[in-house]
């Protein structure tokens, strides 16, 4: 399991320890009237505001099909009435035939938003009569914040399958940046040591550079090549302290920009069209001529020479296919 896949559950395990009991004591409500839909649109109606942030509330029977209103606060819609939710996301996968489960998250028919239901089993003298389902809107909840850190480590992304097949008829154009390669990276390390800048990206095809500074996260700045080679552009950035969050050392940088170089000029098929590093969360992303994109760490992209990403490239077409 992923770091995003923890965090996803330890919200639903939050959101569950708030909702079981309410539906549970609802479910004992609805038993003894669950054949009579007049009763049973009331007393949901009732019991709406005892759900906490529930959107919406209706009852299905064991086959799937919805044998009350759709309960909204201060209304109710029977235009459901009746009809089969089997395949509706949160019945799908499973349904809680002994209690409670919530279901994964899913777009919902009736808002349109990002929603999770919450199922209750409703059982019986003679057995299960059916389920509960009540559906919450992703924005109305109140869950604990929780910091979504991403685990540092390799990820590899194929992209466009068109490109990759072609890559073979292509060639390395130089560009003008690769012809002032070395001044741009020496003011790429100024920019990062000591201007504040704490993710810069090369477009090597392109020849420009996307910063961010740590001051204005939320904001961006491209430059072109013209601007990118003047160290002039370091007077446009007011000095700053390294940041005290950075995971990368200072005197790593310009290895990090010499390696990107020897990327981008190591094979004339194969080749690096843009490169970032990112020095708070520590990580360097790659992406290819062959449309393969690579996030790494820098200790793992330092400890990588170009042996590893073109020796197998110098081996033959079908050697090269692994960097896309």
């Amino acid at each position: 399991m992923n770091w995003l896949e923890r965090t996803i559950e330890r919200q639903k395990t939050s959101l569950a320890l708030q909702l079981e009991g309410p539906m549970t004591g609802l479910a004992m409500l609805c038993a003894p009237i669950w054949g009579d839909k007049i009763a049973l649109d009331r007393l949901l109606a009732l019991e709406l505001p005892s759900i906490p942030r529930c959107g919406l509330l209706y009852a299905v029977n064991t086959e799937g099909v919805q044998v009350s209103a759709t309960v909204v606060e201060g209304s109710w819609d029977d235009r459901a009435y009746g009809h089969s939710l089997a395949e509706r996301p949160f019945l799908v996968s499973a349904v809680p035939w002994k209690g409670f489960l919530l279901s994964e998250a899913y777009i919902s028919e009736y808002s349109g938003r990002p929603s999770i239901s919450a199922v209750q089993a409703v059982a019986g003298a003679k057995g299960m009569l059916g389920f509960l389902v009540a559906e919450f809107d992703l924005r109305d909840l109140q869950l604990p914040e929780r910091k979504t850190e991403e685990r540092q480590e390799w990820r590899q992304i194929k992209g466009d399958p068109a490109i990759r097949e072609t890559v073979f008829l292509q060639q390395r154009i130089h560009s003008a940046m690769d012809r002032r390669i070395d001044d741009v990276i020496a003011i790429m390390e100024e920019l990062m040591r000591e201007r504040g800048i704490f993710h810069g990206k090369l477009h090597f095809s392109s020849s420009r550079a996307t910063l961010w500074p740590y001051d204005d996260p939320y904001s961006y700045r491209i430059h072109v090549l013209d601007e990118i080679m003047d160290p002039a552009v370091c007077l446009a950035y007011p000095r700053r302290p390294y940041p005290e969050r950075a995971t990368v050392a200072p005197e790593r940088i310009r290895p990090v920009f010499e390696q990107l170089r020897r990327l981008r000029e190591g094979d004339e098929v194969i080749y690096l069209r843009a490169g970032s590093l990112n020095i708070i969360n520590g990580m360097v992303g790659l992406t290819f001529s062959c449309d393969g994109s690579h996030y790494l760490p820098v200790d793992e992209f330092l400890d990588k020479g170009s042996d590893f990403w073109f020796g197998a490239a110098l081996a033959g077409p079908d050697a090269n296919k692994e960097l896309a």
